[in-house]
């Protein structure tokens, strides 16, 4: 897949295929991380982030195509009050326009805005805005200010041959923009290729791919094609002359050397990345390396855990290590979003959680940077727009083989492990998996918490006494004495060269650094995965009766995937965020990752398909059961059914049949301590009683077997009992 980094470029348009929308591109980002677009057709659009890993998967799945896009063009010659209209719009615009990327952000537009408004006379903030997105949806010049009705949407088909006329007099074809595409499609299939073919060679298949009038078999049998006419079809010269005005030497040589030589042995090499920085802030050097010693379990030293990833953030100015993370996770946004989260954090509490006490002084930084360089791998994944449009940062990455370009991070790991080595247990050595050399994992002493603090001492070591022999200071540093030592000049820089540098509250940060992810509000609970959740806010406000009567909705929340006993439902409000923790019966799920929890999820969901097969068995047994009780009713019915009796006869006595049934299971179901004489007699008494109450009249039942309702048994075992006494 062809990366749309080498080819997405400001005011293109970005085709959504499925629901037939157009994306102007407004900006991208110096590392091809983040694009801000715009939609083109809707009338209240504004700016918003696409990620450029989004726009390349789109395309792959051919849902997304780029095409050029020249916005609008004059359909007249414009009048005075037309010129008019123009200027006194941009005299404001052109004033917002540059203020990028922060203009694009709802945010820091209001504001920009407003100053501009206090120094212009201007109707009022939506005729701007109104100004602003027409600027931005008809591709950003300044005649698109122009009235609705003085402008049209620009073709980019040519209506007559342009350059030198044919000396044979014949009219020449136009090159319209369709011949422009196979123009395009013909040079990368055939000149930008590592083999090196020719431009003619390239002409040539252009030609035969897209102008053949007819194909023919030769004696020999040979397939040949028979040419349009030449007025019919483009001449090298046009192919050339486009080629030399559309790609730059560069491109070319990137393509036909490929990326890696360029990269090596044909890119310009200017400058350098600390004298390219305003002052501390302006830019951090991020990235991750597996560190060179085995670590073991903080539960139990008989536990190799491997060898730990560390990251570290560099300022390029001062070159002051401003964040640390060291974890047993890979490479990830999750890892660096750690990392970041340590840049922002005051150091003086962090080092007191491994009991090391320093002063603010001794490690200073607890900001956020202007701009932030990384890997493309980590830095292009979808959370980091979160942080881009939450707390501004611009994100930059570092291209394929172009270590050089965070050439200040990378050496510090050298420096850092160099440093260390002689005194940690695990250190694993050049000679590792020689012959003969002893097994370095075996001598893993330090806990993943024991080398954070060694590396916390070294980087207080580095900030205060590393001095750089080939730091290039500047005039103002040569005067003011500074020595080129990372704490130094960081003091200097906070005093001479601030404004870079963002603090915000660690809280913020947080929210804006956490993946995201929807939640369902339910009448039993916030629910994510199984797991609910409550807040008083939804108590207070009747969230889960509202659900219950009107239907569940969604939200969307934050969340720490290594510790899920609290989400962040997003809000509206100024507290950007409402905590929620566990309802009481899922206090199972407290003290675990998000991994944790999916796999007893997984655990209970696999457990029940493999308890389907049994349930259905004893199921169609249960019915079987059933049915057996059913059919031996049925024939005991039918044997017994006196079927002389008609349907009245056999229910006008229910009441009667109830209570001798009553009676009957009233001796059965009796509960009383009793001797086994007693239970005998017991039972030869109940048997007597009943068949006498059966088979005998009662003066007490009619004739047709009802009973008076008044009769009690206690009654009728008195009189049996006066009876037998004579």
């Amino acid at each position: 897949m062809k990366e749309i980094m080498e080819t997405l470029s400001v005011n293109e348009l970005i085709v959504d295929l499925d629901l037939e929308r157009n994306y102007r591109v407004l900006w991208v980002d110096s590392g091809n991380i983040i694009a801000y677009v715009i939609d083109i057709e809707k009338d209240k659009a504004l700016p918003f982030i696409m990620t450029i890993k989004h726009i390349e998967e789109k395309i792959y799945l051919g849902e997304y195509t780029i095409k050029v896009d020249r916005g609008f063009i004059l359909n007249r010659k414009p009048t005075k009050k037309d010129l008019e209209h123009r200027d006194k719009t941009w005299i404001y615009i052109k004033d917002l326009v540059d203020h990028k990327p922060g203009i694009f952000k709802k945010d820091q537009r209001n504001k920009i805005i407003d100053k501009v408004m206090s120094s212009h006379t201007i109707g009022s903030r939506n005729t701007v805005l109104k100004n602003l997105r027409k600027y931005w949806q008809r591709g950003m010049d300044k005649d698109s200010l122009f009235p609705n009705h003085a402008l049209k949407r620009s073709e980019n088909n040519y209506k007559t041959k342009t350059g030198r006329p044919k000396k044979n007099g014949k009219t020449g074809i136009v090159i319209t923009q369709d011949i422009k595409n196979q123009f395009k499609k013909s040079i990368e299939k055939y000149y930008l290729d590592r083999k090196k073919p020719s431009l003619r060679f390239a002409f040539n298949n252009m030609t035969s791919d897209y102008y053949s009038k007819y194909k023919y078999f030769d004696k020999e049998g040979n397939e040949k094609i028979k040419l349009v006419e030449e007025e019919k079809r483009p001449t090298f010269r046009q192919f050339q002359y486009w080629f030399r005005k559309e790609y730059f030497s560069d491109d070319v040589t990137k393509a036909r050397e490929g990326k890696h030589i360029f990269e090596q042995n044909y890119r310009a090499i200017t400058g350098s990345s600390t004298a390219e920085t305003d002052g501390p802030g302006d830019i951090f050097q991020i990235d991750a390396t597996p560190s060179n010693a085995y670590l073991v379990s903080r539960f139990n030293p008989n536990w190799i855990v491997g060898r730990p990833t560390t990251y570290f953030i560099v300022d390029v100015n001062t070159h002051l290590i401003t964040g640390l993370y060291v974890g047993l996770e890979n490479a990830s946004w999750k890892a660096m979003m750690n990392a970041i989260l340590n840049a922002c954090s005051d150091k003086v509490e962090f080092c007191k959680k491994y009991d090391i006490d320093i002063t603010s002084d001794m490690w200073p930084s607890m900001h956020l940077p202007s701009n932030i360089i990384g890997d493309r791998g980590e830095l292009a994944s979808h959370g980091v727009d979160h942080l881009v449009e939450g707390l501004g940062p611009l994100i930059s990455n570092t291209p394929p083989y172009r270590p050089d370009w965070k050439g200040i991070v990378e050496k510090l790991f050298d420096t850092s492990q160099e440093k260390i080595k002689p005194f940690i247990p695990g250190y694993v050595h050049k000679d590792h998996g020689e012959r003969g050399v002893k097994d370095y994992r075996l001598e893993a002493t330090l806990t993943i918490e024991d080398y954070t603090k060694v590396l916390i001492h070294f980087i207080l070591f580095y900030n205060q006494n590393f001095y750089m022999d080939d730091y290039i200071r500047t005039e103002e540093q040569i005067g003011d004495n500074v020595q080129p030592i990372p704490i130094k000049l960081w003091e200097w820089g906070i005093k001479n060269a601030a404004g870079k540098l963002h603090k915000h509250n660690i809280e913020k940060i947080k929210f804006y650094l956490l993946p995201r992810a929807t939640a369902t509000v339910t009448e039993k609970g916030i629910k994510y995965k199984k797991m609910l959740y409550t807040t008083p806010v939804a108590i207070k406000e009747g969230w889960f009766s509202r659900a219950r009567l009107k239907g569940s909705w969604k939200v969307e929340f934050s969340f720490d995937p290594r510790n899920m006993d609290t989400i962040y439902i997003h809000s509206n409000d100024k507290d950007l965020f409402i905590p929620c923790n566990f309802v009481d019966h899922h206090s199972r799920y407290k003290n675990k990752t998000i991994e944790e929890i999916e796999q007893l999820i997984e655990f209970e969901s696999d457990d029940k398909k493999n308890f389907e097969h049994t349930q259905l068995e004893n199921e169609i047994n249960f019915y079987s059961d059933i049915q057996g009780i059913v059919k031996a009713a049925e024939k005991n019915k039918k044997e017994h059914l006196d079927k002389s009796l008609s349907k009245a006869a056999r229910t006008k006595n229910i009441k009667g049949y109830r209570k001798q049934e009553q009676l009957e299971r009233s001796f059965e179901e009796s509960i009383k301590p009793s001797t086994e004489e007693e239970i005998v007699s017991s039972t030869t008494d109940k048997d007597n009683v009943v068949e006498s109450f059966v088979n005998q009249p009662m003066d007490n039942q009619e004739s047709d077997g009802t009973l008076h309702s008044k009769v009690s048994i206690k009654q009728l075992f008195a009189k049996r009992g006066r009876k037998e006494n004579g």
